[in-house]
């Protein structure tokens, strides 16, 4: 794959003043509409009716920083953004069923669950629909008809934790995953395990942050010789923490993904690195890709996938970080 930083692509093609946007959380199963107007220039290019549909989970706040990238560059690139989301597999093959009913121009899809959407997907490309897989499944995302991916290596982005625990002698460290079946959540783990194979995988109820704290406390309660804990998400981690001080644990926390308030807690010590995949670029690159496919026939990446990370923050860089985090781009 030849090198290419998406970030520049990004600013390369934001050429007209982009309108700042409010992010919104997912309602399950709920289609929501975006017509940002007022503010800034918009592509003269043909209006396209493109559906975003993911597998987010109700309060998820991951989701809302996808969703402020996608609808900002649907702002720029004429773009009506059908936004939807069901953290069931069975119910977003639903929705995607619904997208390719509606005759719209594109498809942007999580594939967290790909055997649950492998048909629909290949029904939507099959209708000569553009499918861009993001966040999750990438190593399903070709062969299911997708014409690239956006997003991390998930396997890479658990390696990379792996091997910045190892180095700091780290032995039995526990992976929190929050949702079980999640390929992208596993492969994190597994790469973790690659590097440190003392490492634990403990389930979580993700659905419920009182169940993810009552099961992490008991664990390390349990657990006396671990000497790190996972979270796979910012919202969880966080809920880890709070675990971690009211049993006084001595377990260093490390995370994957960002939000302002894990941006915090890497600055005042209570984590120790998160690895952030960047969301806000997999939201943008994303539309952007479908916009490029229709005026130009391009296919970003040449049909391999675009990585959005992973990228490390930790106290040498939470600082800068943090003021994007604040405001909901990290």
């Amino acid at each position: 794959m030849a090198k290419f930083s998406w970030r520049q692509g990004v600013m390369a093609l934001a050429v007209v003043p982009l309108l700042t946007l409010a992010a919104c959380s997912s309602g399950g199963g709920k289609t929501e509409t975006s017509n940002a107007g007022g503010g800034g220039a918009v592509a003269d290019t043909p209006r396209l009716k493109v559906a975003m549909i993911t597998h987010a989970a109700a309060g998820d706040t991951f989701w809302d920083i996808v969703r402020k990238g996608a609808e900002t560059a649907a702002q720029k690139d004429n773009v009506e953004l059908l936004y939807s989301g069901d953290a069931e597999g069975g119910r977003q093959a639903q929705l995607v069923q619904q997208a390719i009913d509606q005759k719209v121009d594109g498809i942007l899809v999580t594939l967290a669950k790909p055997e649950a959407l492998k048909d629909v997907v290949k029904k939507a490309a099959d209708a000569g629909i553009p499918v861009v897989s993001f966040n999750a499944g990438e190593d399903q995302s070709k062969v299911m008809g997708a014409i690239t991916h956006f997003g991390q290596s998930d396997k890479l982005a658990g390696v990379t934790v792996g091997q910045r625990l190892a180095a700091e002698g780290i032995k039995h460290p526990i992976c929190v995953i929050m949702e079980q079946g999640h390929v992208g959540l596993e492969n994190r783990c597994a790469g973790v395990k690659e590097e440190v194979p003392g490492s634990e995988i403990l389930n979580v109820n993700g659905a419920d942050m009182t169940s993810v704290s009552s099961t992490v406390t008991a664990k390390l309660q349990s657990t006396p010789d671990a000497d790190a804990i996972i979270g796979l998400g910012a919202p969880f981690t966080l809920t880890i923490v709070k675990s971690v001080k009211e049993t006084g644990s001595k377990v260093k926390v490390a995370s994957f993904d960002l939000n302002g308030e894990l941006a915090k807690a890497i600055e005042d010590g209570s984590v120790e690195f998160t690895v952030d995949q960047q969301p806000y670029l997999q939201g943008y690159g994303a539309v952007d890709t479908i916009w490029l496919n229709k005026v130009g026939g391009f296919k970003v990446g040449g049909g391999q996938q675009v990585y959005t990370g992973p990228a490390v923050v930790d106290k040498s860089n939470a600082v800068d970080v943090s003021k994007f985090a604040q405001a909901g781009i990290r």
